[in-house]
């Protein structure tokens, strides 16, 4: 089968790439039809997050936005499926939704074909956009954000204790960026009281993150994943909340002017 537009992709002029991998709601035929009825509603998505940073479009980020379900085919796994987390984890090709049910009715996987497909006309257009965009940024102004955008409901036991906190940064343990400009966001963080916040706790970034973060070239990545309930319902049909979104938002927009300003004095 042929795959139309993996992805959606708008260039900015900052130099700074919003990378949104886990939003698509795009189906293939072999993977709609197998499965489960717990899968369905695509619930290991990561809803409205192209929505929730608007603001970031609008001040002049390029915005990478995959339009395939991460059942389909996982964009923040390594293209080898090697585990990135020594705890309980989804892969490329996620079998299982993140509270261990199964995604797929039995003897109804996509074929190793099919995946393979996926691999090449899916994970790899997306890659080279991504590739190019940070190379294209780092040619005109010399260095070069990545911001990879992530949400998940804040509670699933499979994957980690009790209540996530609200903001979930990850820098690889510090690798993948400046510690100057992890400590603008955790400080950026620590100036507000309505949102919990941590730094390379459960999510210390994926394979986007870990990839493509190279300070040493002047190309930093940091992953953030959002606690969902402070932005939508986290309950099917999975809506938008826009109040409680907005003040998310305000925040948002701190955390990424100051990346931005401390990107800056860095270089």
């Amino acid at each position: 089968m042929t795959i139309r537009d993996p992805f959606s992709f708008q260039s900015g002029s900052l130099p700074l790439l919003i990378s949104i991998p886990h939003a698509g709601t795009q189906l293939t035929p072999a993977v709609e039809a197998g499965l489960t009825d717990d899968a369905r509603p695509l619930p290991d998505t990561d809803w409205h997050i192209p929505q929730l940073y608007d603001f970031a479009r609008a001040m002049g980020a390029s915005v990478l936005v995959g339009n395939y379900s991460r059942f389909v085919i996982d964009l923040n796994r390594p293209a080898d499926d090697k585990p990135l987390y020594t705890t309980a984890t989804t892969g490329l090709y996620p079998d299982v939704l993140f509270d261990g049910r199964p995604s797929f009715l039995p003897g109804k996987t996509p074929t190793d074909a099919e995946r393979a497909g996926y691999l090449q006309q899916i994970w790899q257009p997306y890659h080279q956009q991504l590739q190019d965009e940070l190379a294209r940024l780092k040619a005109r102004h010399g260095y070069a954000l990545l911001f990879d955008a992530h949400s998940i409901a804040s509670v699933i036991p499979r994957l980690f204790d009790g209540q996530l906190p609200d903001l979930n940064l990850g820098t690889n343990g510090g690798e993948s960026c400046a510690l100057a400009l992890s400590d603008r966001l955790v400080a950026c963080c620590e100036q507000q009281q309505q949102y919990t916040h941590v730094l390379n706790g459960r999510f210390k970034g994926g394979y986007i993150t870990r990839a493509y973060g190279q300070p040493q070239q002047q190309q930093h990545a940091i992953q953030l994943e959002l606690a969902q309930v402070n932005y939508m319902s986290e309950q099917y049909p999975y809506a938008f909340e826009p109040q409680r979104a907005a003040s998310l938002q305000r925040l948002l927009k701190q955390m990424i002017e100051g990346l931005l300003d401390g990107a800056a004095k860095l270089n």
